[in-house]
């Protein structure tokens, strides 16, 4: 006899007519494991369990909210104008009535989608060019970045030092005669 889910894992199981649960009892010993208990598994896993997939660092980074926003919506035209011109083949194919206003509504939505992925392109410029995002490991604007943390450091080390000379009670002398 087959198990099913329930009875594998010893959940309860609805009745069906009252809502209640019923606690399954255990029928036979499960292929993949020992079968000491409906619990004793809960908390181990088998020795030759092996993960569905394995995590993998990303290779790009996630596209900024506004640039992901545009792309959904350029998708969902983009989709909405094939099926309105699938609809219109298949209506002109019939010699249906419903051929014409599905070959107009085609012709719009090939419009506002064209809009769509241009507006995708635009936006993702316009991110890039607001924030910053620069795509070549040798440009002025890392480098220029990377004087700047230089100086900060620099200037945070400084005072750190004149605020250890202090302490001492030097009266700002560096060495004592």
């Amino acid at each position: 006899m087959l198990m099913g889910t329930v009875e594998r894992r010893g959940a309860p199981a609805d009745d069906g007519v009252t809502g209640a649960t019923v606690p399954v009892a255990r029928k036979a010993p499960d292929r993949d494991g020992p079968a000491a208990g409906p619990d004793s598994r809960a908390d181990e896993r088998p020795s030759r369990y092996r993960p569905l997939w394995t995590e993998e660092p990303a290779r790009r980074r996630r596209l900024p909210d506004p640039v992901r926003t545009a792309a959904v919506r350029a998708v969902l035209v983009v989709a909405v104008t094939l099926i309105l011109a699938m609809v219109a083949f298949l209506s002109t194919l019939a010699e249906s009535w419903l051929a014409f206003p599905m070959v107009l509504a085609s012709v719009a939505g090939t419009v506002v989608a064209t809009w769509g992925v241009l507006d995708v392109w635009v936006t993702r410029q316009v991110w890039n060019q607001r924030h910053g995002v620069v795509s070549v490991p040798s440009s002025t604007a890392r480098a220029m970045r990377r004087e700047r943390r230089r100086a900060r450091r620099l200037a945070r080390a400084a005072e750190r030092g004149q605020g250890r000379i202090g302490r001492r009670g030097g009266a700002g002398q560096l060495s004592h005669p």
